[in-house]
């Protein structure tokens, strides 16, 4: 049970004593997306980060999940990754397959990772023609507002700096508009090669999740969701608001500790 939960600007924020009860609310969330979304359109449309974001999935591959869940109906994306071969050790792939996709029974075909055999450039250009050949097909909706594709559900980390995906604080990258997956090869976070969604495509989900654990995300957890003063740039994780989708943010109370107003009693 969450120590706090409330509405504040549009976001839904659930607040958890540590991450063990986080990561068994985050499961449930997950689990009940997946099954209105399994019923209302056939298939579930899921965009995954990378980061600790992937251990905080771990109950999904446990009792009742593991057996409850419809993984048939599962298509797995990547919101953003890194340009380095499957098997590094920086791949957002070999991170997911090796914390969750190995351990429950997603069809492989419906797993879509980006092509590592090339530049970072013609990665993204890829990568955005897979997602536009499974929006024509309704694998994955479209956004009635502005035609982007409209994930059933995109997960987010957040970094210390207030990142989202590799969308980084004062990158152009941030400001792309047009296209719906970019690349960067200058992140200021290592690895430089990147691909990433851009913000509106994270903008037309159904549904977004952004998760900041420990007392390094609190300064940012607090720009992004009390708003920037004079002092702040305008951070990437506070520009995280679906246009017609529900947006709910998973913290502990380390990280939730410098929201105006957060509640931590029962």
């Amino acid at each position: 049970m969450a120590l706090s939960g409330y509405k504040k600007d549009g976001r839904e924020l659930r607040i958890f004593e540590n991450v063990d009860e986080l990561s068994c609310n985050f499961a449930e969330y997950i689990a009940e997306l997946s099954e209105v979304s399994i019923k209302e359109r056939g298939v579930f449309a899921i965009a995954l980060s990378g980061g600790s974001l992937v251990k905080l999935m771990g109950k999904l591959c446990e009792a009742p999940y593991n057996k409850t869940v419809d993984w048939a109906k599962w298509y797995i994306f990547w919101v953003d990754e890194r340009v380095v071969a499957k098997s590094h050790t920086d791949s957002n792939y070999k991170l997911v397959k090796d914390g969750f996709l190995s351990k429950v029974p997603i069809v492989h075909g419906h797993v879509h990772s980006i092509n590592d055999s090339v530049t970072a450039e013609q990665a993204a250009e890829d990568y955005e023609f897979v997602i536009r050949q499974l929006v024509k097909t309704r694998v994955i909706s479209v956004s009635e507002i502005n035609d982007c594709p409209k994930f059933d559900l995109i997960l987010l980390g957040m970094g210390p700096d207030g990142h989202v995906a590799s969308l980084f604080p004062n990158h152009p990258a941030f400001n792309e508009k047009e296209q719906w997956v970019t690349f960067i090869t200058d992140s200021p976070k290592a690895p430089p090669e990147r691909i990433t969604f851009t913000l509106p495509v994270i903008n037309s989900a159904a549904n977004v999740a952004v998760v900041a654990t420990g007392a390094s995300k609190a300064e940012a957890a607090h720009v992004a969701i009390d708003g920037a003063g004079p002092d702040y740039p305008v951070l990437p994780a506070m520009m995280v608001q679906p246009i017609n989708g529900e947006l709910v943010w998973f913290l502990d109370i380390a990280a939730a500790s410098k929201i105006e107003g957060a509640n931590f009693s029962e």
